[in-house]
């Protein structure tokens, strides 16, 4: 009976943890449609310190549709492993990528493609192998998992560095360092993710008429959460404020599932019951997730689509074996005929200087 709830509440889980993924990536295209139908009629866009996007009714969706989807999220946590529904929350990035190329006519190149396949197949690959935790039913569980020395000395660690960076170590190279701010809210995120996963117990509690908001834990941990995510918020938009949006998704994604992983492990025992093919299972989709965001976000501003194929291909062919383009064949082209002559002379001046002559200087 144990063993069928427990695949009942992961397949519950596995569902809110997609159906977010769904709900958040949908929200950024409904508020963008309302953005750009605002700017069609001339509005003062929200750039521009407008606010004309609150009677916009796609905008009210979108935040909707968020609002939705972090609801969801929330409560996955409560019925699946924090390993599978951190990891994806990835889909998002894909499920707005994808809307986007329909909806909005933003391109989606061979490299974000290629990004999403891998995205989807790393995701199937972590739900096949995704760990069982322990079994944390009550919050007199969670505080005894709280108190766990090993679990003690991790979050210790965490607030440690934590204060380290944000005192010491951003203030000098916070402006600089692209990882200072990511790191910050990364490693913070873990803990955010614990309290989250004992709110969502306190909850299932809770509708089940136990005296949930009478236990001191509950509100240690509603407190906590304020913290930990205010204090995200705060150096996620820093570092994007700074860096480039297509660098700083990827990392944040990488180091702060990654921390979410280490916590988890170390707080719930995932891993201590998985088979060795479970666990190379895991961490094989777990980075195949990481190269599909890599090639979605890294390349996004790359024009390259399966029509250039072809014509690289046989650019690289050429290269490879030394044929230098008749002249005849680069202006029978007309579009090409620049980068023709560029080949053409960049192959002259090489040849000239393997054979010692000074005219290629």
């Amino acid at each position: 009976m144990s063993e069928t709830r427990g695949r009942y509440d992961f397949c519950i889980g596995l569902v809110l943890a997609m159906s977010s993924s769904i709900f958040i990536g949908g929200s950024f295209i409904l508020k963008k449609k309302g953005l750009l139908r605002l700017a069609r009629k001339g509005s003062m866009r929200a750039g521009q310190g407008g606010h004309a996007y609150l009677k916009e009714w796609l905008w009210w969706a979108g935040l909707l549709s968020m609002g939705a989807g972090e609801v969801a999220n929330f409560a996955a946590y409560a019925f699946a492993p924090a390993t599978l529904v951190t990891p994806l929350g990835a889909l998002s990035v894909l499920v707005s990528a994808i809307l986007s190329s329909f909806f909005l006519n933003e391109k989606l190149n061979l490299h974000g493609k290629i990004g999403c396949l891998l995205s989807i197949l790393g995701s199937t690959v972590m739900v096949i192998h995704a760990p069982q935790e322990e079994e944390v039913e009550t919050l007199d569980e969670m505080s005894h998992k709280l108190g766990d020395p090993g679990f003690v000395v991790f979050a210790t660690l965490v607030v440690i560095v934590s204060l380290i960076l944000i005192f010491v170590v951003g203030p000098r190279h916070g402006q600089t360092n692209i990882l200072v701010y990511i790191t910050i809210c990364s490693v913070i995120g873990a803990l955010s993710v614990s309290c989250v996963k004992g709110l969502g117990i306190a909850i299932k509690e809770l509708f089940a008429g136990k005296p949930v908001l009478k236990h001191p834990l509950f509100w240690i941990l509603l407190l906590s959460l304020i913290v930990c995510v205010s204090t995200q918020i705060n150096y996620l938009n820093r570092a994007l404020d700074i860096f480039n949006t297509s660098i700083v998704t990827p990392i944040y994604y990488v180091i702060f599932t990654t921390s979410v992983l280490t916590c988890s492990a170390i707080l719930f025992k995932e891993w201590q019951h998985m088979a060795a093919d479970d666990i190379i299972g895991t961490f094989s989709g777990f980075l195949t997730i990481i190269v599909g965001i890599f090639l979605l976000h890294a390349f996004k501003d790359v024009n390259f689509t399966l029509a250039n194929l072809p014509l690289s291909l046989r650019k690289d062919d050429r290269v490879a074996n030394g044929t230098l383009l008749s002249t005849y064949d680069c202006f029978n082209h007309d579009e090409e005929s620049s980068a023709c002559l560029g080949e053409i002379q960049s192959t002259e001046n090489l040849s000239a200087r393997r054979n010692g002559s000074l005219s290629a200087f």
